[in-house]
């Protein structure tokens, strides 16, 4: 289900960040895959994954010491992060993932993004963005939980590069990838990392992923058909 391509060994444990393939994510994968399984056990399912990438994605960020005291009056050596941050989902799947992300960290910024697919010149077409001004200042984590072809991410990416933000400060935390996207963000975009659940296969004909998980934004809004 997720044992990666050769043509993207060189990009893991660098620019690619994996979840360990433990059990207990392949049942996740499992619940959430199954074309038959209700709305709410998608929705709740899936944001248990999206919780574990969140937190990867935040271990990739800047820490620096914090010693606090403990209320038996002893020293913990212990970090905060370094910098700012923000979260920037990419309208609308990415808004799936933004009720986890406030759940680690409340009272984050969050800017939006809405990138679309064009139907006549089938390139990415922004049509809306919102961020926050000092946005430059920090690091930045792109919410979206699928990377497929990688259009609609370098698109994003590149918006977020012309307002300022550093590739090495951008973190893309995503639910599942395929090595097309992943080879596609990572040519371009060297510094940027990218924090993932599963790599699938390929491409099918129509650029959805197998094995896959078909729409996201349409089975976790309950817009399908």
């Amino acid at each position: 289900m997720t044992t990666p391509t050769l043509s993207v060994e060189k990009y893991l444990g660098t620019n690619v960040h994996l979840l360990p393939q433990t059990d207990q994510l392949r049942a996740l994968h499992t619940l959430i895959r199954d074309r038959n399984a209700r709305r709410e056990d998608f929705v709740l399912h899936s944001g248990r994954v999206i919780r574990r990438v969140i937190e990867a994605g935040l271990d990739l960020l800047p820490f620096e010491p914090y010693d606090v005291r403990t209320p038996v009056g002893a020293t913990y050596p212990g970090l905060r992060l370094a910098a700012g941050l923000c979260g920037v989902p990419v309208l609308r799947a990415g808004e799936s993932m933004e009720t986890e992300l406030r759940a680690v960290c409340p009272g984050i910024p969050i800017g939006k993004i809405l990138i679309q697919r064009d139907p006549t010149t089938k390139l990415p077409r922004l049509y809306y963005t919102k961020l926050p001004g000092d946005i430059a200042e920090r690091h930045v984590l792109l919410l979206d939980p699928m990377l497929a072809t990688g259009g609609t991410a370098t698109a994003s990416i590149e918006l977020l590069l012309e307002h300022g933000v550093r590739q090495s400060h951008l973190v893309f935390v995503n639910l599942i990838t395929v090595p097309e996207g992943i080879t596609a963000v990572c040519e371009r975009f060297p510094e940027v990392r990218i924090v993932t659940s599963a790599i699938e296969r390929r491409l099918n004909e129509n650029a959805y992923m197998v094995p896959g998980i078909g729409d996201f934004g349409d089975r976790y809004f309950g817009t399908e058909g």
